[in-house]
């Protein structure tokens, strides 16, 4: 009689050639075709087969099995790739998130001197700035990794020392406490000025290159195209540390 049985373990023509000769050497079998593909064996004999002891003879050869049910592999799913999202058209639209957020902070700093008896500018621009810079730091801290993988892209010092766009949230989010309990206000302007100045840098850089790359400003949460409202963004912090670097001076 004639059956087809499955046998695991075979990889190649070597496991091959060892189970076709360990298992044609059985006294029971007559004849017994082997191959890779399914089904593996193809064993005539006069009787009915013990598969044990089959199997004990194989097993002196290598890790090889005989059975006789249908062992159908199963290749395993690849994973999905995650397709980058494509970068939105520059336009009023697209920055409504960073246009709204800087409005926020603006018009809150603003109400924070209601009645606005003795409106201070100064006071305003240094509220500004703090929630500017905590604000800001929240949005990149939400994926830090996003964050850092997207500043590097463009930003001087990160495309060298990647380190440094981990960092660089938690820079931001100390610079915008200093500004709001106004604690050594000399040296927050000075790192401000030079933080975002060298930051400004690669900014600049990038849009006369026209890269199509993303603006790490709101960090990993918004897909903002890099353009000059990035540039806008950095330079008017900058300026506004100058400002109030030189006014402290004066004062």
């Amino acid at each position: 009689m004639t059956k087809e049985y499955t046998i695991t373990g075979m990889t190649c023509t070597g496991c091959l050639a060892k189970v076709k000769r360990t298992i044609n050497g059985i006294e029971e079998i007559q004849e017994a075709a082997i191959q890779l593909e399914y089904p593996q064996a193809k064993i005539i004999s006069d009787e009915s087969l013990d598969l044990g002891e089959i199997n004990l003879a194989l097993k002196k050869v290598g890790n090889y099995a005989i059975s006789e049910e249908y062992q159908e592999t199963v290749q395993a799913p690849l994973p999905k790739i995650k397709k980058q999202e494509p970068l939105a058209e520059k336009s009023i639209t697209t920055y409504k998130p960073l246009i709204l957020i800087v409005g926020f902070i603006a018009v809150v700093t603003a109400l924070s001197q209601y009645p606005f008896n003795e409106f201070s500018g100064m006071l305003w621009m240094r509220h500004f700035m703090a929630g500017f810079f905590i604000v800001f730091a929240f949005f990149k801290l939400l994926n830090l990794k996003g964050f850092a993988d997207s500043y590097k892209m463009y930003d001087i010092i990160a495309a060298r020392w990647s380190a440094w766009g981990y960092i660089y949230p938690f820079v931001e989010l100390t610079l915008g406490v200093l500004y709001l309990i106004n604690l050594a206000p000399l040296a927050t302007n000075i790192s401000t000025a030079i933080i975002l100045g060298v930051s400004s840098i690669g900014v600049i850089k990038s849009n006369l290159d026209k890269k199509k790359i993303r603006c790490a400003c709101l960090g990993d949460v918004f897909n903002l195209p890099m353009s000059t409202v990035t540039i806008v963004e950095d330079l008017t912090m900058v300026g506004m540390a100058v400002f109030m670097l030189f006014s402290y001076q004066i004062l």
